[in-house]
């Protein structure tokens, strides 16, 4: 393994230091700003994130809310073969709900086959992540909370 990947994943370095050196697709939530205030936010009207090769995420709430230091929810579309990132660990605590497609996660080395409408949690500085190892596109849907 080489020293980045295994510092990146062992959550040593910032993440804004990890995504400069690697091309990965993962969003940093932000715990800092004003509360999100209750609303709908309409998924096709959200820029595409990331620079991993098939792997773009669209955000629809990040921050802190009235009762969580901070919360990001949003959807990833993987391309056959893709991931967003290598598995990875961080302070939040994350469900994933895979959406359309297969593949498989990984939750504190235990890697699982996955299909539309299986779930993913990772405990906080749990060592997780999700690939594409199907032949069609794989959407899932991310929220990560920080209590």
């Amino acid at each position: 393994m080489q020293r980045r990947t295994f510092l990146a994943s062992a959550a040593v370095l910032p993440a804004a230091f990890v995504q400069a050196q690697e091309q990965i697709t993962h969003v940093d939530t932000k715990s800092s700003g004003p509360a999100l205030k209750s609303a709908v936010v309409k998924g096709d009207s959200l820029p595409e994130e990331g620079n991993s090769p098939g792997a773009k995420a669209r955000v629809h709430f990040n921050g802190p809310t009235k009762q969580l230091k901070a919360v990001a929810t949003g959807m990833v579309t993987l391309q056959p073969g893709a991931q967003p990132h290598p598995p990875h660990r961080h302070l939040e605590e994350e469900f994933v709900i895979i959406a359309s497609g297969t593949g498989e996660c990984v939750v504190d080395g235990v890697v699982s086959q996955v299909q539309a409408g299986d779930v993913m949690y990772a405990e906080a500085n749990v060592l997780h992540g999700v690939k594409n190892t199907g032949s069609a596109v794989m959407v899932f849907y991310f929220t990560k909370i920080l209590a």
